[in-house]
C-alpha cells in the first residue's frame, strides 16, 4: 500500500485527511476516518470553543488515533477555538479562510502539528518561513471558500515553493485523483465532498441524496463581490444568491442572505434557504459507504495507477 512521508510524520497509515467541513466534520465522522487509517478532522466552522471542545472529546472516546481539527479563520470564535485545541491536545491543526500566523508558534510549542491550506505560492513561502509542519495545497475545484487556481495548477507550484510536505486538496475523490496528486509532487490528499457520503456523515438526507446524485455541472461559485468566494451545489438557494450578488443588493444584505445558510441545508435539508457546500468531484461520488471502506477504497485504486505509471516511463 502507498505510504509516504505525512504517514510517518503524523502516524496515520494512509495518506488521506478528511477536509473539515464547517457544521458536518464532527467528532463521530473524524473519528471515523482516523480509525479507517487516515486523518479525520473536526471542523471547529463559526462554532464556539465549547462545542468544539465536545466534539474532539466525542473523537476521543471512540478512537485514540490522531484526530485534525480545521479552525476557519474567519470565525469570531477563532482565538477561542485555537486555545481549545491547545488545551484538548489535537494532534493536527489545519486551518482555512485566513492567515494563521500569529496562532501558530504557541501551537508549535504545544507539540501540534500545523498544516495550513493555502491558495497562493506566496501563502505557502509564508507558512514554510513560520515553522509549519505540511501544507495543504487546495484548488478551486474544491467545495466550501475556495481559491482562483486550480488543484492541477496548484500543487506543483506549491511542491517547487517548499520543502515542506504538500498534501493535494479540490478534485479529488477516487484512486485516479490520488494517484494524480502524488504524480504533481504530493505526498498525500485531502478528501472533503467524497466524506459526504459516508455513513458516518450525519448530514440531513435530502443533502447526502444530492451529492449521489450529482452531475457534471452540479456546482457554482458564489461570493466573489464579497471577498469570500464560496462552491456550492446549484440549488435554488446558490442561485438566488448570485441573483442578488450581481442585482446590487447592499453588502450588509448580502452578508444576512448567507448567515446560517449551511446549518440549514446540513441540518434541515433546505433547498430554498440551504447552502449545499460541495466540490466539482460530487459527480463521482455514487454511493453511501463506511469512511473506513471509503480511505482503503481509494488507496488501493491508486496503488496500480502509480505501479503503471513507473513502468510508462522505463
Amino acid at each position: 500500500m502507498v505510504k509516504s512521508a505525512i504517514c510517518e510524520m503524523l502516524g496515520i497509515e494512509y495518506p488521506v485527511f478528511q477536509g473539515g467541513m464547517a457544521w458536518i466534520a464532527d467528532g463521530k465522522l473524524a473519528a471515523a476516518v482516523s480509525d479507517g487509517g487516515g486523518l479525520g478532522i473536526i471542523a471547529a466552522g463559526n462554532a464556539p470553543g465549547d462545542y468544539v471542545r465536545s466534539q474532539i472529546q466525542v473523537a476521543k472516546r471512540i478512537t485514540s488515533k490522531p484526530i485534525g481539527l480545521n479552525i476557519m479563520l474567519l470565525s469570531p470564535f477563532a482565538d477561542e477555538v485555537a486555545k481549545v485545541a491547545v488545551e484538548e491536545g489535537v494532534a493536527v491543526i489545519t486551518t482555512g479562510a485566513g492567515n494563521p500566523s500569529k496562532y501558530i508558534k504557541d501551537w508549535l510549542a504545544a507539540g501540534i502539528k500545523v498544516i495550513p491550506v493555502v491558495a497562493s505560492v506566496a501563502m505557502a513561502k509564508l507558512m514554510t518561513r513560520l515553522g509549519a509542519s505540511a501544507l495543504i495545497a487546495e484548488g478551486g475545484e474544491s467545495g466550501g471558500h475556495v481559491g482562483e487556481l486550480t488543484t492541477m495548477v496548484l500543487t506543483p507550484q506549491i511542491c517547487d515553493a517548499t520543502t515542506l510536505p504538500v498534501i493535494a486538496a479540490g478534485g479529488i475523490a477516487d484512486g485516479r485523483g490520488v494517484a494524480a496528486a502524488f504524480m504533481l509532487g504530493a505526498c498525500g490528499v485531502q478528501m472533503g465532498t467524497r466524506f459526504l457520503s459516508a455513513k458516518e456523515c450525519a448530514i440531513h438526507p435530502v443533502y447526502k441524496e444530492k451529492i449521489l446524485k450529482a452531475t457534471d455541472l452540479c456546482t457554482m461559485v458564489t461570493g466573489k463581490r464579497l471577498g469570500h468566494p464560496v462552491r456550492s451545489l446549484r440549488t435554488q438557494f446558490a442561485r438566488a444568491y448570485a441573483k442578488a450578488e450581481y442585482g446590487g443588493m447592499p453588502d450588509e444584505e448580502l452578508e444576512a442572505l448567507a448567515t446560517g445558510a449551511l446549518r440549514l441545508a446540513v441540518q434541515e435539508g433546505d433547498n430554498e434557504k440551504g447552502c449545499f457546500l460541495s466540490g466539482q468531484i460530487a459527480a463521482i461520488v455514487k454511493k453511501e459507504q463506511p469512511a473506513a471502506e471509503i480511505v482503503k477504497e481509494v488507496m488501493m485504486e491508486a496503488e496500480p495507477i502509480l505501479l503503471r505509471a513507473k513502468e510508462w516511463v522505463k
